[in-house]
């Protein structure tokens, strides 16, 4: 396994070199839509620690990711009306992992309707930033 790289994006978010549309932080996360999302209101909980991914986080980094996922999972049902909700956590490039920064998917779901693409279109900002409104708005 590579070691963590100081440079990929979400630790360029993390230090506000990179602009993101925020849901939620903490001491320990941040939530923020994902660029290319795929489904309505797609966000990611990343760590504030720099890990590669689950397989090098301590169990207290990962306690903590997943409090938050589990909290904002509740907050994006109510927000966006949706029947269910999808968590996807990818690791290496064989399990999927693009950013190499720990990072959890919580994708809204409707029933009916099947998700975008891993790595599809980038969408408008101004979506992007409606859908974070409708996330804090229902904090």
């Amino acid at each position: 396994m590579s070691a963590y790289d100081d440079d990929n994006i979400f630790a360029k978010i993390l230090r506000g070199e990179m602009p993101c549309h925020r849901v939620y932080e903490d001491d320990h996360t941040l939530a923020f839509m994902d660029i290319m999302p795929r489904a309505d209101g797609h966000f990611l909980v990343i760590p504030k620690a720099p890990v590669r991914n689950i397989l090098d986080a301590d169990d207290t980094v990962v306690a903590n990711v997943y409090a938050t996922v589990a909290k904002l999972s509740r907050v994006a049902l109510k927000a966006f009306s949706a029947d269910g909700v999808t968590i996807q956590q990818f690791n290496e490039p064989a399990g999927g992992q693009v950013v190499f920064h720990m990072h959890v998917h919580v994708i809204p779901r409707f029933d009916g309707v099947r998700l975008g693409p891993h790595t599809g279109d980038m969408a408008d900002s101004a979506v992007l930033e409606r859908n974070a409104e409708k996330l804090k708005s229902a904090l």
